[in-house]
């Protein structure tokens, strides 16, 4: 995940330049935010059948998580988040996490279907944490039981060429420049699917929670395999 911008913010962390720091910390941040994966899925879904807010509190919620996980980190927590046994059981929790999501998004998407079909307007399902608060709090629990979370901050926040770790000022820097752009991609990715949601049919939230609990499923059963190397 953390890869090519490595060598960029430990040149600027030799030369000092928070500009470049700040940069780096941007592009980090919006490199890891755009490709697909389930939090991304769900602002869709949400962005399609709920509105903006309750769609944008999914991302805004990750990146509260984002940030705990960048400053526990940065204070020393993650030499015990490395540890072996602490990487498998925070990936036993987001697995189930997700086979949970997995089955709430397909019995909406069954519920849905079945209204369709039998003539009436689909009922859209209201779940507590379909609302604003509650997809916040989805959002922080996504990714606070993310163990790639945790490694990407490790890798953030550690110096891979000298093996020393950021300073506190740097590290700071990299996270909230990290955090701001995710926010902006989830603002970014909320906005266009609210404009594009005036043309759904009743059939976009039985295709949209279906798609989504596929997205889930495949996520969880990558975990599954990961537990069982």
């Amino acid at each position: 995940m953390w890869t090519t911008s490595g060598r960029a913010y430990c040149t600027a962390l030799v030369t000092g330049d928070i500009a470049t720091l700040a940069a780096t910390g941007f592009a980090l941040g919006w490199s890891v935010a755009w490709p697909p994966g389930p939090i991304n899925a769900e602002m869709i879904r949400r962005g399609l059948s709920r509105g903006f807010w309750p769609a944008y509190a999914v991302g805004l919620g990750a990146s509260t998580a984002d940030f705990f996980w960048a400053l526990l980190i940065t204070l020393g927590a993650g030499v015990v988040l490395g540890l072996p046994g602490v990487r498998v059981g925070m990936l036993t929790v987001s697995t189930v996490l997700l086979l949970f999501l997995c089955f709430m998004f397909f019995r909406g998407a069954w519920r849905a279907w079945r209204a369709m079909k039998s003539g009436g307007t689909p009922v859209v399902e209201r779940r507590p944490l379909d609302s604003t608060r509650g997809g916040y709090v989805l959002g922080i629990t996504m990714a606070l039981s993310s163990p790639w979370n945790v490694a990407f901050w490790i890798a953030v926040v550690g110096n891979t060429q000298t093996g020393e770790p950021l300073g506190l000022s740097a590290s700071l820097v990299i996270a909230v420049c990290v955090v701001l752009a995710a926010c902006t991609w989830g603002l970014v990715l909320c906005t266009a699917v609210r404009m594009g949601a005036k043309f759904a049919t009743p059939m976009w939230d039985v295709v949209t929670q279906g798609a989504t609990g596929v997205l889930m499923l495949v996520f969880a059963f990558r975990g599954v395999a990961r537990l069982l190397d």
